[in-house]
């Protein structure tokens, strides 16, 4: 930081003492100015000319009312002004007096508005210049009386140069911090939407996996004694459903990972072409599941196949979980134009579905979460008769596109 800068901090942290020091120094301008003769013979003279006692009065009365100039600006171009008046007609016209009224004009247009700069100049102008001319002792051509228009009219000038470059940098500083402040909301709901989705992430797998381990476990508590084999065939599917949601949340919170960890997981994410191998880890667990495909093996988006994959492993995992592995499941998979029709029905008890919408879980807001974040739509609700249905028409192309080609 240079001198200059630290000086100027310190007036900053300073003003009344800065008002001080401007004060002395019109002070000394006037007293100066008030001995100085423009009118003698060799041009200026200095000594030959002394003030009126009254003249030198209203100099320090003009003077000391600066210091108060931040504060209260109009009162204090009143007083300096009112001096400057008195001095015009009563004192010696050429006493430069009408300097502290110049200055205390120069703060209200810096202090104020365009409007109160433009009443207030031409207020003072026109009384300091129509006194001087009109009840003044000098002719009303002398060039004392023509100054006063000049300077006054450049200190209001100045002072409204400076607000307008002061309201200027304050624009440019306040739309600095409101691009800030919206950099940072932005930032905010971006972290929040991927909590968001890391959070359905998490509870698809867990609540998948974590269900067929339960499943698998009772099975086997259950036919230990009887049925050794089938008990350790239970115990297989529960270390392979334990392996893969191990796998899985590995995959998942390393996307929490830094970018340039060379551990971070390059394992695309999981799609319809492994519907097949979901739908084999229910049926290890008991579950009668059927499907049914007619989606013509089209490739899909990476984000309506993930979410299309999570919606039946959601909707496969509340049937075992409330219906039990006694209810038939059946899941079909159909290309509808531009969109692809997801369907999960069971065949479940009515006592027992009602638990996915009351239970308190989060299945079925994730579900409808990851639906509605690719602009799809999501209908879930009991079956008559009996067993659940929930369907999702998740769109492959945008509505845009489709537009396009029929046009």
């Amino acid at each position: 930081m240079s001198t200059l800068d630290r000086a100027r901090r310190r007036l900053k942290a300073h003003p009344l003492a800065l008002d001080a020091a401007l004060a002395a120094g019109v002070l000394l301008c006037m007293v100066v100015g008030s001995f100085v003769d423009t009118q003698g013979e060799d041009g200026v003279s200095w000594g030959i000319r002394t003030p009126d006692p009254l003249s030198l009065v209203l100099i320090v009365v003009g003077a000391g009312a600066l210091v108060a100039r931040r504060r209260a600006p109009l009162t204090v171009l009143a007083i300096t002004g009112t001096a400057s008046l008195v001095e015009s007609v009563t004192g010696d016209p050429r006493a430069p007096v009408a300097m502290s009224a110049v200055v205390a004009l120069y703060t209200v247009a810096a202090a104020t508005d365009r409007a109160t700069t433009w009443r207030v100049g031409l207020v003072t102008m026109g009384v300091l210049t129509g006194a001087a001319m009109l009840a003044g002792p000098l002719p009303w051509y002398a060039q004392e009386n023509l100054a006063i228009i000049a300077w006054t009219g450049i200190g209001a000038t100045a002072g409204d140069s400076v607000r307008s470059r002061r309201a200027a940098v304050q624009a440019i500083r306040d739309r600095a911090e409101r691009a800030e402040r919206t950099r940072e909301e932005e930032a905010r709901r971006r972290v929040a939407e991927e909590r968001l989705r890391i959070a359905r992430d998490l509870h698809d797998v867990v609540a998948h996996h974590i269900a067929l381990v339960n499943v698998q476990a009772g099975v086997a508590a259950h036919v230990m004694d009887k049925r050794p084999d089938q008990a350790k065939e239970a115990l297989a599917h529960v270390r392979e459903a334990s392996r893969s949601a191990l796998n899985e949340l590995r995959a998942t919170v390393g996307l929490l990972r830094q970018s340039g960890d060379p551990e971070a997981p390059t394992e695309p994410a999981p799609g319809l072409d492994r519907l097949e191998e979901l739908v084999g880890t229910f049926r290890s667990a008991g579950l009668h599941v059927e499907v049914a495909r007619a989606d013509q093996g089209a490739a899909l988006p990476a984000a309506v196949d993930l979410a299309a994959f999570r919606v039946i492993q959601e909707a496969l995992t509340n049937v075992q979980k409330h219906a039990g592995t006694e209810a038939k499941a059946e899941v079909s998979v159909v290309r509808v134009g531009p969109n692809i029709e997801i369907t999960v029905l069971d065949d479940g008890r009515p006592g027992d579905l009602a638990g996915q919408d009351g239970g308190g879980g989060h299945g079925l807001l994730g579900m409808r979460e990851r639906v509605s974040a690719i602009a799809g739509t999501l209908t879930t609700g009991p079956r008559y008769g009996g067993g659940f249905r929930v369907h999702a028409i998740l769109p492959v192309r945008s509505r845009t596109a489709v537009r396009s080609e029929t046009a």
